[in-house]
């Protein structure tokens, strides 16, 4: 069931499934995807005894922004406050937050610095909170390659692109990055909709020049960035999930990063699947999550 309920800046939406009185889990989509991601990791879950919430993140589906006024930031400090603000809306003291892409560095963040509000983690794509401060140093060509819709949207040409364009990149982006998933036009359509939220091109906008330092944050945000700037730590009990025909992340591109993993902790490779991990191989997602759980009864 699609709810809403107000944080101090967004109305967030997000679905409810599952008993009041079930464990709790967040399941956070990411970039360009929306909670229809998980709608079968969700009904295995809460066959599970969970009580599942999947919100629309900030600038897709029917979150909205209370004022005109907040800046429309997609830093990875507004994600990881988004989830922590929907926390304390629903009285989630603590809760198993699983994600991937924008939605996983959302849990990474909050598993990083709020550790207390996370049981376990799952995140797809490993450790995803970004160094900013390496962000312009060059990559080997294959992985510059995979990113070229990061580069496209640092300029004018690439905004007004994807204000133009945003249904047509967004299914292309779907079928690079996931290309043994044969998904049909019905299941596009579902999720192509999340896009024409009137803040989505903003928050995407701002979201990839931001990672690479070339516009400024949000001031609220600016002493957890701060604090991200160190790459801390994740020692809450983790699982995290890599596809092996994913079109961004080549497995094993982050392990130097896996290190700072210093608690409980696998890495699982999915065979034949892409990028949206969730929707693809919701057992694998699914039986991760539960997994995680498992280690913390």
């Amino acid at each position: 069931m699609l709810k809403t309920v107000l944080t101090k800046h967004l109305a967030i939406a997000y679905d409810e499934q599952g008993s009041s009185s079930g464990w709790p889990v967040a399941l956070l989509h990411g970039f360009p995807y929306d909670i229809h991601a998980y709608e079968q990791v969700g009904q295995r879950l809460v066959a599970a005894g969970a009580r599942v919430i999947t919100p629309y993140l900030r600038g897709y589906g029917a979150t909205r922004f209370q004022s005109l006024t907040t800046m429309r930031s997609g830093q990875q400090a507004a994600m990881g406050a988004d989830l922590l603000a929907l926390l304390d809306a629903l009285t989630i003291d603590r809760a198993l937050l699983a994600g991937y892409d924008w939605g996983g560095r959302a849990a990474c963040v909050v598993a990083a610095l709020y550790p207390k509000r996370a049981v376990g983690l799952v995140s797809a794509n490993g450790y995803a909170i970004q160094n900013i401060a390496a962000a312009m140093k060059p990559a080997d060509p294959e992985e510059e390659r995979r990113l070229w819709y990061q580069f496209y949207f640092h300029g004018e040409r690439g905004r007004a692109g994807l204000t133009q364009n945003r249904r047509e990149l967004c299914r292309l982006l779907w079928s690079l990055w996931s290309p043994s998933w044969h998904f049909d036009d019905a299941t596009y359509a579902r999720t192509a909709a999340a896009f024409d939220n009137p803040d989505f091109v903003e928050v995407v906008i701002h979201s990839y020049r931001h990672r690479f330092g070339l516009v400024a944050g949000d001031p609220e945000f600016e002493e957890m960035e701060r604090r991200l700037a160190s790459l801390p730590s994740i020692d809450v009990p983790t699982i995290t999930l890599e596809g092996d025909t994913d079109g961004v992340t080549q497995v094993g591109a982050g392990l130097a990063e896996l290190k700072r993993f210093t608690g409980r902790y696998e890495n699982r490779v999915v065979s034949g699947v892409g990028h949206n991990l969730p929707q693809e191989a919701p057992d694998a997602f699914a039986k991760a999550v539960i997994d995680v759980n498992g280690w913390t009864a």
